[in-house]
């Protein structure tokens, strides 16, 4: 695995409250992860993983508590201001527009940070994502799981981001598959010097790219453990139910 890095914390989140309307689903959070490393945000379905994401990219407002970007408070930026910061996102199920192509979506990607796109852009994202360039002209609704979800890696990555927050990446992709997705994140955190945060149940795949994880649990964390601890069938139990 890469060694991230031993300096400050690049993104954090300080006792951090957030949720929908009156109805707060994260308590009080805390979390920061340096340059280069991989933190798997883990827990049972339902607990608050995607809605601490979303509150993260402030898409879902902090009701209590700070988000700091480079030590610097953005909690209450926009979406689209923390992605010129660069903080990307790809949301579970991936987000892609399945009526238009599949250049047509990388397209979008664009709009997202300050550096400027050129062509060399666009090849820099078909060496990691080879497909993307081969069927370029292919709707993007007729792609497989594993196929959109490198779209949406793609799409994301032309935006240059610093810190990559991910969704259940795994979500509708073949098995046989996720040790290679793995790899594959492994290979962008170290060629394109990202900082990942990746909500997750798969096991193979938290193993496989995290260089550490946090527990939730009813909107708190609760534990923080190495990913090599998951191999343990009974820890793996305690806190995913699997």
């Amino acid at each position: 695995m890469a060694t991230a890095s031993n300096g400050p914390a690049l993104l954090e989140a300080r006792t951090l409250t957030s949720g929908y309307g009156r109805v707060q689903i994260v308590h009080r959070i805390s979390l920061s992860v340096r340059e280069g490393e991989v933190l798997a945000v883990i827990g049972r379905n339902g607990v608050g993983k995607t809605t601490l994401i979303k509150a993260l990219m402030g898409i879902l407002p902090a009701a209590d508590g700070a988000v700091l970007f480079e030590g610097e408070d953005i909690t209450h930026e926009s979406p689209h201001a923390r992605a010129r910061r660069g903080l990307g996102y790809v949301p579970q199920g991936r987000g892609i527009f399945s009526s238009l192509t599949v250049t047509e979506n990388l397209f979008m990607g664009e709009r997202i940070g300050e550096a400027p796109v050129t062509p060399a852009s666009y090849e820099r994202i078909y060496g990691f994502f080879p497909i993307l360039k081969e069927r370029g002209q292919q709707m993007a609704g007729s792609f497989s799981g594993g196929q959109q979800q490198q779209l949406a890696l793609g799409r994301a990555l032309l935006g240059r981001p610093r810190v990559l927050l991910l969704d259940e990446p795994s979500e509708g992709i073949q098995p046989n598959i996720v040790q290679d997705m793995g790899a594959l994140l492994r290979r962008l955190c170290k060629e394109e010097r990202l900082t990942v945060i990746v909500v997750e149940q798969n096991l193979d795949l938290i193993r496989a790219m995290a260089d550490r994880c946090i527990v939730v649990d009813k909107g708190a964390v609760v534990a923080e453990l190495q990913p090599s601890a998951l191999a343990d069938p009974a820890v793996a139990a305690r806190y995913l139910a699997v």
